[in-house]
């Protein structure tokens, strides 16, 4: 673990400037956390996975952002090592370096236009590279994990095992729409307001790229439009005019473009749920509770993608 006493060392990999002090963790996510470096050169944002990553895929969405923030995108700039590294071995930790950005709280709420022509910049960037498709993002969990999750739940007295129970049959339903993706480029795979966020300057920023490869520009703007139209027929119309005014090249064209978000949704609630159930993660379990509260209360559904689709067609 990076430690407040290994910021000159930091400083010095990336030369970050001098007077370096790290404080934090700032923020935390399921794979990592976040700590803030400051020097005499300015504020910078370290990032420390807790398993260490491939350094292929880290150079790989390393070189796709450098390509995105080309086009003007608010986004943290990725920061190289004096060897042009990504990552670096700091004491027991291993860490990347970003620039930091004043960033405000989660907002489904934001102004869909903004929204939108920053989706559409990132589906601008025709890149492969070398992060390919995913399962998390394109398979089902399937009725069968589903209806064993459920059992084991209830053999647990999970609270919710209940309301999950009552969902089954239209997770079921949703994942019979998943399609396999076509037409497929880099995208960033993890649009949720969580990593779409305002900025004190009053931009939109995209944060958060680590999980960035190859999907379906179209299947990421319907994650988009589900996560920010807010059940709104007027903020899916305004999105996605923006999107395309601005150049976006994602297509939806029926109830399979929703494919990614209906795999991704399931896959985290069913994760969730799991590790609900493992006895080695007890501390964890009223973060758990509120991922699957979330899951089950904002999760997506059939009358909602046709929401989406009966706006944008208007």
């Amino acid at each position: 673990m990076l430690d407040p006493l290994d910021a000159d060392e930091v400083a010095r990999t990336y030369s970050l400037g001098d007077e370096a002090v790290i404080s934090g963790p700032v923020a935390r996510g399921e794979v990592g956390q976040v700590w803030k470096l400051t020097t005499d050169d300015g504020v910078f944002a370290i990032k420390e996975p807790f398993e260490r990553p491939d350094v292929v895929e880290v150079e790989d969405d390393a070189a796709f952002q450098d390509l995105v923030a080309a086009t003007g995108l608010s986004m943290p700039p990725v920061i190289r090592t004096v060897e042009g590294r990504v990552l670096a071995d700091i004491g027991s930790a291993c860490v990347r370096v970003y620039g930091w950005v004043d960033l405000l709280g989660p907002d489904r709420t934001l102004e869909p236009v903004a929204v939108g022509a920053a989706v559409a910049a990132v589906h601008r960037v025709s890149y492969s590279g070398a992060n390919g498709l995913h399962p998390w993002y394109t398979d089902p969990v399937g009725a069968d994990r589903w209806d064993e999750l459920i059992d084991a739940l209830r053999a647990a007295c999970a609270p919710f095992a209940e309301r999950l129970a009552e969902q089954r049959d239209e997770l079921v339903a949703l994942e019979q729409l998943i399609r396999v993706p076509s037409n497929v480029q880099a995208c960033h795979r993890d649009l949720f307001a969580d990593n779409v966020l305002p900025t004190s300057a009053g931009e939109v920023c995209i944060i958060d790229w680590e999980n960035s490869g190859l999907a379906d520009p179209g299947e990421e703007l319907a994650l988009v439009l589900f996560e920010f139209s807010c059940g709104s027929p007027d903020r899916a119309r305004s999105l996605h005019a923006a999107y395309r005014e601005h150049g976006g090249v994602g297509v939806i064209d029926g109830p399979g473009s929703f494919s990614m978000v209906i795999a991704q949704l399931g896959h985290i609630g069913e994760l969730s749920c799991r590790r609900w159930l493992d006895t080695q993660r007890r501390d964890e379990r009223s973060r758990n509770e509120g991922r699957i509260d979330e899951f089950l209360t904002d999760g997506i559904s059939r009358p909602l993608i046709e929401m989406v689709l009966d706006s944008i067609a208007r």
